[in-house]
């Protein structure tokens, strides 16, 4: 008696085990039955809504946004954060804007993407070095760099030429009208990026710094080194984004991308990435952004009003990452 009542509930514990194995090891296949999950409520709602041009559109802004994201899951590896990444972005898309006119694109971009290095290196020094914690560090070079961006502004407002057209077809065009642009960067990048942390010595530095820092310091690892490589990466990846938010946008200013940062760290979250350290990858990032960029569409659709549409959006994406983290057992 005792072992025939107690089976359905071993079978509701294994079931249960399974999910939560699938959450902690393969979140991407959850991720994206809950992307394919927003496209059918669209599709219900507002069957008209759904076409290739829409999913061109939702290509486009999930792009940046994801690159953006890119930043928060590194940095989320090794039990870090990065809030520069905003400040960053809009500022190498700005100096771009300000010097193409005088220097060309190519010399603009390489100066805006070596101060954005810059940024990182020494974001990496605090870090990694002098142990300052990461919220705050990157917070504080996050208001440095808008600082500087802004007296970078009073200097040449007269002479800015505007976002360059080759950043408006990369960032809002189409290959034969269908695939869109942004992609002949994007691809790349995600795949380096899942290639370092996959494949290379250093991405597994990266878990190993966010599972275990003292097995990793007594294995040899000199930590300080991989955190500076590391937020220069990250500072690297939100220059690239900048250039692609002023071109999907047309816009370049030094607040262009500060609204995104918050967006970069859930779509990391709602991917799988622990924010604690140690676990975590680039593939549930990307479809974490896709499902972000497709919850704006639905809201949209459905004509809600930008404060409705805040408190929705906000309250879902604390609704996934709240169950993400219980049934991976995480705190």
């Amino acid at each position: 008696m005792t072992s025939a009542t107690s089976t359905p509930e071993l079978h509701a514990a294994t079931r249960r085990g399974g999910l939560r194995t699938l959450f902690r090891d393969r979140p991407i296949i959850p991720l994206i039955g809950l992307l394919a999950l927003l496209v059918l409520v669209i599709q219900i709602l507002r069957p008209e809504v759904i076409n290739p041009g829409w999913v061109g559109v939702v290509i486009r802004a999930a792009v940046p946004l994801s690159i953006l994201a890119a930043c928060q899951t590194i940095t989320f590896l090794t039990g870090g954060i990065d809030l520069s990444v905003g400040a960053v972005a809009s500022m190498t898309g700005f100096f771009v804007a300000t010097l193409v006119g005088h220097q060309g694109l190519a010399v603009a971009m390489a100066i805006a993407l070596a101060i954005a290095l810059l940024t990182g290196f020494v974001t990496g020094i605090g870090v990694g070095v002098f142990r300052v914690h990461p919220l705050i560090m990157t917070l504080g070079m996050s208001l440095v760099v808008l600082g500087f961006a802004n007296v970078w502004q009073r200097i040449m407002v007269q002479t800015g030429a505007g976002v360059p057209p080759a950043f408006r077809w990369i960032g809002s065009g189409s290959l034969w009208d269908v695939i869109p642009a942004n992609l002949l960067v994007w691809i790349p990048i995600a795949a380096l990026v899942m290639f370092m942390l996959r494949r290379t010595g250093y991405g597994r530095q990266l878990y190993a710094i966010g599972d275990n820092p003292i097995a990793s310091r007594l294995a040899g690892t000199r930590s300080w080194r991989v955190i500076l490589i590391l937020y220069m990466i990250s500072a690297l990846l939100a220059g690239i984004a900048g250039f692609m938010f002023s071109g999907f946008t047309n816009v370049a200013n030094v607040n262009l991308v500060d609204n995104q940062v918050l967006p970069s760290v859930a779509a990391a979250v709602i991917g799988g990435t622990s924010i604690m350290g140690g676990r975590g990858g680039y593939g549930g990032t990307i479809v974490g952004a896709l499902i972000l960029t497709v919850l704006t569409s639905l809201l949209s659709a459905l004509g809600f009003p930008e404060p409705v549409r805040q408190i929705l959006f906000g309250s879902i994406i604390v609704a996934v990452a709240a169950a993400y983290t219980r049934v991976t057992a995480e705190s």
